[in-house]
């Protein structure tokens, strides 16, 4: 019979090291401290991949690797790159499973298993008021800063109350009962906001911590820019420009949700303003199914190498591949050996050591396990 094909994904891009100044150590040199090895992208995400190759490399070297793999490395995930899903669709689409190292634990004992993530759509948004900056003194109150219209159009998209206006909520498809009971027992979303140096969105938020970041979605404005926020400049602002990003929930489309952003920023806007809409990024959200034989498997393995059954969890992120997983039917094993004090995204990411060995351990008994489907 033929051996399962298992497509291993992981991504090598990283985010920019900036500020250089706030690591402790070279960013671009690990270096080990008490226990945890310090470098951009060793949890995010080369660390995690080199661990399913070092697995895999090893088993293949015994002559005891029973399925087929076929990893595929992207360069693009950080910024919402395609390619990588074009490639998969074409060279991958009769996978029998997918597996990805890219989360974190729960805690530094309890594994998890991500069953769904939401989309992404980052934009650039530009107001336009004039042809030229003017003096505040001469013309301020007549003249139309762009700043001051950008900030209204933003004001547009926020959450007020809790929640997002109801046409961002369109198409959400609700969690189950069963699910957001599940979710109580997790760890208080006021105590994971605090342990980030964070504070609430407003008196509900760390209460319903867990369905705002999992199963609703969301917007930030990134940045903002016009004007000098430094120097002293009376000016009436006659440009200002904003990067927004929004998460998708499951059920949302970014076919659907980019037009009813760009409608939202430009409700009650001046005749005389010019706001552009410029989408730089983006991928859809995406569901696996929990009563997959590939999960099964996976949890049997993990249960095994860590001690722990995997929870399943959803994740507030985006995997760009998940949406295409959903569609062609492959199962995905997505999981990882981050935790939430590796820093991602942050100066001084790190990794546990010990997780790098027990990431191997993992991904050695699940390519073992997975060679019964």
């Amino acid at each position: 019979a033929t051996a399962p094909l298992i497509l291993c994904y992981g991504h090598f891009d990283v985010q920019p090291a900036a500020p250089r100044e706030a690591w402790d150590s070279d960013p671009l040199s690990p270096e080990v401290r008490d226990g945890w090895l310090y470098a951009r992208g060793v949890a995010d995400d080369k660390g995690q991949l080199w661990a399913l190759l070092r697995a895999a490399a090893d088993l293949a070297g015994e002559g005891a690797l029973p399925v087929n793999v076929r990893f595929c490395c992207d360069g693009e995930e950080e910024i919402g790159g395609t390619s990588i899903v074009e490639f998969i669709e074409r060279e991958a689409a009769d996978a029998d499973a997918c597996v990805i190292f890219d989360t974190a634990m729960l805690d530094e004992a309890t594994p998890v298993f991500t069953i769904g993530t939401r989309g992404t759509v980052y934009c650039h948004v530009e107001v336009r008021t004039g042809t030229r900056d003017l003096h505040s003194g001469m013309y301020g109150g007549a003249a139309l800063n762009a700043l001051h219209v950008l900030v209204g159009a933003l004001d547009n998209l926020l959450q007020h109350d809790g929640r997002l206006p109801a046409e961002l909520l369109t198409d959400v498809v609700a969690p189950s009962d069963d699910e957001i009971r599940g979710w109580s027992t997790l760890p208080a979303g006021a105590a994971l906001l605090d342990a980030q140096g964070a504070v609430p969105t407003d008196a509900t938020a760390a209460a319903e911590f867990y369905l705002r970041t999992w199963a609703l979605p969301s917007l930030d404005v990134n940045g903002i820019e016009g004007g000098s926020p430094v120097q002293q400049k009376t000016i009436v602002a006659s440009a200002a420009r904003a990067n927004l990003s929004m998460r998708l929930a499951p059920g949302q489309t970014v076919e659907r949700m980019v037009p009813i952003i760009e409608q939202l920023l430009s409700r009650g806007l001046p005749d005389s303003a010019e706001l552009s809409l410029t989408l730089v990024a983006s991928c859809g959200p995406g569901l696996t199914p929990t009563d997959s034989r590939a999960l099964e498997l996976a949890a049997g393995a993990f249960e095994r190498a860590t001690g722990k059954r995997p929870l399943q969890l959803r994740s507030g992120g985006s995997l760009p591949i998940m949406p295409l997983l959903e569609r062609l039917g492959i199962p995905a094993v997505v999981t990882g050996f981050d935790v939430p004090s590796g820093n991602i995204h942050a100066p001084n990411e790190r990794m546990l050591v010990t997780h790098l060995a027990l990431a191997i351990s993992a991904a050695r008994e699940l390519f073992l396990s997975l060679g019964d489907l």
